[in-house]
């Protein structure tokens, strides 16, 4: 899919760039939020470790403090977007979803075992299918999906359900290639110096298209 998490920030804060000196919180230093906002932070030219005041309380999650006002801005997925909209809580300053360069990427991606899947490729295309149909059906309708969600219990508020799988792109994996966005973001790590491995490598060593590349022709609209 494309597009599910947005950058909240308080009054004030216009953009990115803003946040230089600002406090931003996240649950953990490496943590995926806080590799996100270290990497949407160089793209306007901050440093992310010298520029940005970042907070984390193990007890405390980032929603709540940015609701008490304790920090200026993070970075959420659904329902806490949702929930800070209908709550007039805050602005976006970024959505992963419509905001390039973010948009013009996956946002989540399907990882195997290599072990398993050398051992069980059978297996390893059937769960994909699996997803990429339930891609389809969320992309389709997106009211009959969040209705399913919150029947088997993952969440108990069908409007937010709703509101998310309308507003994300699960139709894109027909389009966009999965290769360009490893390269994407794995050039912006290590840009930044969070890994040391070059991108040719790291999707050369670890990336295997084969059963997406045949589920794409099988799967034809």
């Amino acid at each position: 899919m494309v597009g599910c998490t947005e950058l909240f920030a308080r009054e004030g804060i216009k953009s990115v760039t803003d946040l230089k000196g600002k406090r931003v919180g996240v649950l953990s230093s490496g943590s995926l939020p806080h590799l996100l906002v270290v990497l949407m932070a160089a793209q306007v030219g901050l440093d992310a470790e010298k520029d940005i005041d970042w907070i984390t309380d193990p007890k405390v999650k980032p929603k709540e403090l940015f609701i008490d006002g304790k920090i200026d801005a993070f970075i959420g997925g659904p329902p806490e977007p949702q929930e800070l909209r209908a709550r007039g809580i805050g602005h976006v300053i970024v959505n992963t979803a419509v905001d390039r360069p973010w948009s013009q990427y996956y946002c989540c991606m399907l990882g195997g075992n290599p072990e398993y899947v050398r051992k069980y490729p059978v297996a390893t295309k059937r769960a994909l299918r699996a997803v990429l149909k339930a891609a389809d059906l969320c992309a389709t309708d997106p009211a009959g999906a969040a209705r399913r969600v919150v029947d088997r219990g993952f969440t108990p508020r069908y409007d937010y359900a709703a509101q998310t799988l309308s507003e994300n792109s699960f139709d894109k994996w027909r389009e966009y290639d999965p290769e360009d966005t490893m390269r994407f973001y794995a050039l912006r790590l290590h840009d930044t110096g969070l890994i040391k491995t070059i991108p040719t490598k790291i999707i050369a060593e670890n990336t295997d298209w084969r059963f997406f590349n045949q589920l794409k022709r099988e799967l034809k609209t």
